[in-house]
């Protein structure tokens, strides 16, 4: 904890939180799309237990350290009574472009190194614009900042007022007595997400899955959640997205002549400018320019058996991680969420065909229930699945979906693409009554396939197809023999 007087009003600081805990919400909109990790939807519930010393009369508190994305409106301080006036976000974060804008006017340090000798010039320097580059001005007159072709350095004595180094929410609170004691911060802040990832085994027969599923938190945001109490919230909540402006922290700007490059310079003219050094080509400049992009976050997997914990909270279902984690800013955090050794699944062979004429594979669906009678039996939050077999001992992948949110009871299907061994091929004959569609399966697997084919509503079979109803549609339903074919004709009204 830290003050400073500000004429009649002292700046209380507080650096950081003593304990942390945070509830991390999916972003609603997203459905079934994996995390984008340069652009997150979600949101999390930040709960923050500062020490803070207050001195008598009105003050301005400085909560350093909170999340960039914070938004201010959200914020609320307990612990303080009736003592806090109002609450302001410094959206102005500490760097050399704004250090220089909030120094504009003040007299600063200019230190200059002789390239040649090493010797080091030192003088005052007054920042008179930042605007188009940096011009400052020295006992020697004004002159624009690093077009001298030595080395140069602004140095300030101390921060601007109104400059943090990590983003800040300040709020102006009036007290009759000096106090000292724990607060709670919380607020809402913007750019994180959560998700289930789901890694599938399916047995040599091929009617289970030992399924395990890892939580997968991510922090787009720059400051880090350390050691904090964790939990995710699954279900779609009605929430008024708000933005929040990212901080401010601008670079410097260098504007010096010449403007263009050495292929615009008259060759006679760029070998004496050369000779004098006063063109520089360095590989640093270059690559400052264009940076190479930022490789992705590696998600960081939980260590030992420390699995998150469900419980129930309204309508929607809560997962809390038992032990304290943290969510590095700009990464993920995988814990294990769930595990069940033994999952009954059908395989079944999908297809909805178009009207028109068709030719092209099924899909393969695992289907199963939520129950424990199938070795399921609890709340399944979306999310990604891979889907692995065993060929020589050996783990392969053999498929990759998703599923939605479950809950118990409910029929669940993993959708694991297009199966090229299994395929359709439709015909269509037009006529006056209605259009009859005669669709072909073959199946070139050594073993017997079970197909759906969804056909809509008004859809009637002809000789002998039998078609019920189901989930909305009219559905055909065959076991096709290994390598064998199996037909279905039906009608169409026009």
């Amino acid at each position: 904890m830290m003050s400073a007087a500000a004429g009649a009003q002292t700046i209380v600081s507080s650096p950081g939180p003593e304990r942390v805990a945070v509830t991390v919400y999916r972003n609603p909109d997203r459905g079934l799309e994996p995390l984008n990790l340069e652009w997150l939807g979600g949101y999390a519930l930040v709960s923050e237990t500062r020490r803070v010393r207050i001195p008598a009369g009105e003050s301005e508190l400085r909560f350093e350290g909170v999340t960039s994305g914070i938004v201010p409106q959200s914020a609320i301080v307990t612990g303080l009574g009736g003592a806090v006036l109002e609450k302001n976000r410094d959206a102005r974060l500490l760097s050399p472009g704004s250090l220089l804008d909030a120094s504009l006017g003040e007299r600063l340090t200019l230190r200059r190194t002789d390239k040649a000798t090493g010797k080091v010039r030192v003088q005052d320097a007054i920042v008179r614009a930042t605007l188009d580059g940096v011009a400052v001005q020295t006992a020697d007159g004004i002159e624009a900042l690093r077009c001298t072709g030595v080395p140069e350095t602004l140095i300030a004595a101390e921060v601007p007022q109104g400059l943090s180094a990590k983003p800040t929410l300040s709020v102006r609170v009036r007290s009759p007595q000096p106090v000292e004691r724990d607060i709670t911060l919380s607020y809402i802040t913007n750019n994180f997400d959560w998700q289930a990832n789901y890694v599938a085994e399916l047995s040599p027969a091929g009617d289970r899955i030992s399924l395990f599923a890892w939580l997968t938190l991510a922090n787009g945001d720059q400051t880090a959640l350390a050691d904090a109490e964790t939990q995710a919230v699954a279900g779609k909540l009605n929430r008024q997205r708000v933005w929040v402006p990212p901080g401010e922290a601008k670079p410097i700007t260098i504007s010096c002549w010449p403007q263009g490059t050495t292929s615009d310079i008259p060759e006679d003219k760029l070998v004496q400018l050369l000779a004098r050094e006063e063109i520089q080509v360095t590989g640093s400049s270059l690559s400052a320019m264009a940076p190479p992009p930022a490789p992705p976050p590696t998600p960081e997997r939980g260590g030992g058996d420390m699995m998150a914990q469900e419980e129930k909270l309204g309508d929607v279902r809560l997962y809390r991680i038992p032990e304290q984690v943290t969510v590095a800013g700009k990464s993920q955090k995988q814990v294990m969420l769930l595990k069940r050794p033994a999952v009954e699944v059908e395989s079944v062979y999908r297809l909805r065909p178009p009207p028109s004429e068709y030719d092209a594979a099924l899909e393969r669906v695992l289907v199963t229930r939520n129950d424990s009678g199938k070795g399921l039996g609890l709340p399944l939050p979306a999310g990604g699945v891979a889907l692995f077999g065993r060929q020589e001992g050996r783990r392969v992948l053999i498929g990759e979906g998703r599923v939605d949110d479950h809950t118990i009871g409910e029929k669940v299907e993993i959708r694991l693409g297009e199966a090229p061994g299994i395929r359709a091929k439709q015909i269509v004959a037009y006529s006056a009554a209605g259009n009859e569609q005669q669709l072909i399966v073959t199946n070139d697997a050594p073993e017997p396939r079970t197909v759906e084919i969804e056909l809509p509503l008004d859809a009637r079979g002809v000789q002998g197809a039998k078609l019920v109803k189901r989930d909305g549609a009219m559905l055909w339903r065959v076991r096709v023999a290994a390598n064998g074919s199996a037909e279905l004709r039906y009608r169409l009204p026009r």
